[in-house]
């Protein structure tokens, strides 16, 4: 009995053109677009674009989101700390 062996690598697509055109919108569009318009538009991509395209422009997206978060949580843990000595 013989077993499936599959020769592409799980994340290659990562190499195709239509993935890095993607996130070079997605990249692009941060200069005028939210973070909440970016997804609305990662949404109109999946529906519309092509399927590597979509990819691109959605994880682009979502690389954004975990960024602002990191951010934001820094950001806190500094005002608070920042505070904390000032309050005795």
């Amino acid at each position: 009995m013989s077993e499936l062996t599959l020769n592409a690598k799980p994340d290659s697509y990562r190499h195709d053109p239509e993935y890095a055109a993607g996130r070079a919108d997605a990249y692009d569009d941060t200069r005028t677009l939210t973070l909440a318009q970016l997804a609305d538009r990662a949404a109109l991509y999946a529906e519309h674009a092509h399927l590597l395209r979509a990819l691109g422009y959605a994880d682009r997206v979502l690389e954004m989101r975990m960024e602002h978060a990191a951010v934001t949580a820094a950001e806190t843990e500094l005002a608070h700390t920042d505070h904390a000595g000032s309050a005795a």
